[in-house]
């Protein structure tokens, strides 16, 4: 029997080692992942950092709607001013041409005039003045 009892233990040994062999060749099936507190908040923080690059990243762009805003406001406001020195211009050179010099405000008129490197500017600068006291 000692022969019977030894070939029983050697097969029993093949066939314990058997298993144990398919046991680690079986593709081993994904078991479904528990995320560690620390990868889970490192996922928050990287989450919070989108958010925060996207909301800055936005705040930016307002920030340059809002300057170019100002600077289109800041040229129409240059472009008004412009019209309005042109037609003021234009204006003194019509109340000069009919201004008689001999008059009393045309004699007023010559003695203002002469801190001013020409009539015209002097005119323009009278009758703004004028304009605003109305």
């Amino acid at each position: 029997m000692d022969s019977i009892d030894k070939l029983l233990a050697e097969l029993k040994a093949e066939y314990k080692e058997g298993k144990n062999e398919q046991k680690q060749s079986k593709p081993t099936q994904p078991t479904p992942s528990i995320q560690s507190p620390q990868k889970s908040a490192s996922l928050i923080d990287n989450l919070l950092a989108e958010v925060k690059a996207d909301f800055q990243e936005r705040e930016h762009a307002e920030e340059l709607r809002r300057q170019q805003e100002l600077e289109q406001e800041r040229i129409q406001q240059e472009q008004i001013k412009a019209k309005q020195l042109q037609d003021l211009s234009k204006f003194a050179q019509s109340w000069l041409a009919k201004l008689d010099l001999f008059s009393p405000e045309g004699l007023w008129f010559e003695r203002f005039a002469e801190r001013y490197s020409s009539k015209l500017e002097a005119a323009i600068d009278y009758l703004k003045d004028k304009e605003s006291i109305k």
